[in-house]
């Protein structure tokens, strides 16, 4: 398999010899050889890289979520380091006068609330006012890009972790979802994707036979990225989604939890191709850090079967109904959004939450955001690229 950077180095940066390139990227952006795109493209003699763009997180990957960053000049490679994610979330214009094309290499995690999806459109709708370029090396989805999955978002929900209306799992490669948004949306840039060799859309991260590399701190395995997609909602609780464990997103608790309740039942929740152990755990860092939370570790047994969504609901609505008293929606202000509960910027809606507090069984949830697919899956089918 050859992923984008790939084959941009195979044929020797064809495309985009003799200009000034703004790269958005990370160091988790590898290719096939673990080699980082940024030196990849500093290595090289056939372009200028004249400015990195980097993500939440940070250059290196080492910020924690919602860590604002700044500007800098990375003194040892001698670049510009743009922060699309501190004073602000577009790039400043002035930087863009000194560049030709933008080249975006991320790893994205097929899932709408990961911000490196939207740092991407929101550059890609800045190249477009400026007449720039933009190249998209492609990378597989690691959930597959076959299952879609989650309420696609309503359009007054939109914030940094959902700007356009698309479902929570949407099954697509970020090349991909970025030419849907850019052509359906009327952004109208200059967008073009430099495509993976030999990816199926079957296909999950470990059958693509490339290693995996954390795109930020808390996505440590492939294995988060399968329960990502739902148990990130817990970021909408006061319920700890693991951040500050070895296993953040698949171990989850509060203080007020007793394992063994919790666990008991959840299994009276029937969710798919997966078991829960009771499990206890201190936070070294976000929710609770230095106390002892009670809660559960997930495991997915069946990733064909599993719907992470509603694995997501489910922990919310039992631990809602179990400790009524003690759970808590989250209060804004949240990923640069002050006035919508984070929750429901996350989900995309305020109807999931309603019924959610209406204690309303999860299949009827299911079913109403169900109705909602039918226009973006015929929508997706145009810019379906791999078989």
């Amino acid at each position: 398999m050859e992923l984008g950077i790939d084959r941009l180095i195979s044929e020797r940066f064809k495309i985009l010899r003799g200009k000034r390139i703004g790269l958005l990227a990370n160091f988790s952006s590898c290719n096939k050889e673990l080699k980082p795109t940024i030196d990849i493209f500093l290595n090289q003699r056939y372009c200028k890289l004249n400015v990195i763009f980097a993500p939440e997180h940070g250059l290196f990957s080492a910020l924690q979520d919602q860590k604002r960053a700044f500007d800098f000049i990375d003194s040892t490679r001698g670049v510009l380091v743009s922060s699309l994610y501190g004073r602000r979330l577009a790039p400043d214009q002035k930087v863009l006068d000194d560049i030709d094309s933008v080249v975006i290499d991320l790893i994205d995690i097929g899932t709408r609330y990961y911000t490196f999806l939207w740092s991407a459109m929101l550059l890609i709708k800045e190249c477009a006012k400026s007449k720039k370029t933009v190249y998209i090396l492609d990378r597989p989805n690691p959930l597959n890009g076959v299952t879609v999955q989650g309420p696609v978002l309503e359009r007054k929900f939109s914030s940094f972790v959902g700007l356009y209306p698309i479902p929570v799992r949407h099954g697509m490669t970020i090349g991909e979802v970025c030419n849907l948004i850019n052509r359906e949306y009327a952004i109208n840039a200059d967008l073009r994707i430099i495509p993976i060799s030999g990816w199926k859309r079957k296909y999950y991260f470990p059958q693509t036979g490339l290693r995996w590399v954390p795109p930020s701190p808390n996505m440590p395995s492939f294995d988060t990225t399968l329960v990502y997609p739902g148990m990130c909602l817990l970021e909408g609780t006061n319920i700890s989604e693991g951040r500050g464990t070895t296993r953040p997103f698949e171990t989850f608790g509060a203080p007020y939890i007793e394992p063994e309740r919790l666990c008991s039942a959840l299994k009276k929740e029937r969710i798919k191709g997966v078991i829960f152990r009771p499990t206890s755990f201190i936070p070294t860092f976000s929710k609770y850090r230095g106390r002892l939370c009670g809660g559960a570790q997930v495991y997915v047994q069946n990733g064909k079967v599993f719907n992470p969504i509603l694995l997501g609901l489910a922990v919310i609505k039992t631990i809602r109904n179990l400790y009524p008293k003690e759970f808590q929606w989250r209060k804004p202000p949240y990923e640069f959004e002050k006035k919508k509960l984070p929750f429901d910027i996350l989900i995309g809606n305020s109807w999931v939450r309603r019924m959610l507090m209406k204690d309303e069984p999860l299949w009827k949830i299911e079913k109403r955001w169900s109705c909602g697919f039918s226009h973006f899956k015929k929508l997706r089918k145009k810019y379906l690229i791999y078989d």
